[in-house]
């Protein structure tokens, strides 16, 4: 333990300042990742809504044929 109080400030300050830094390069990181999750869900949700034109599109296809043969209900 230094002898002058001065010094032992210095010491919790550089401390703290490590343990700061370690904070903001961990908030850094997570930052990124959500931010890969993001555009991953935004491509998701691209898709789905892609596969939904696409079964709107069979059920009115089906819903004709149905009709065609007869197989509707009335």
């Amino acid at each position: 333990m230094p002898d002058n109080p001065e010094d032992l400030v210095l010491e919790h300050l550089h401390y703290i300042r490590e343990s700061v830094d370690r904070v903001e390069q961990r908030l850094d990181d997570l930052t990124t990742r959500v931010g890969h999750l993001e555009t991953n869900l935004a491509h998701v949700q691209v898709q789905l809504a892609e596969h939904s034109v696409r079964f709107d599109r069979l059920e009115a296809h089906i819903t004709r044929m149905e009709k065609r043969l007869d197989l509707a209900d009335a």
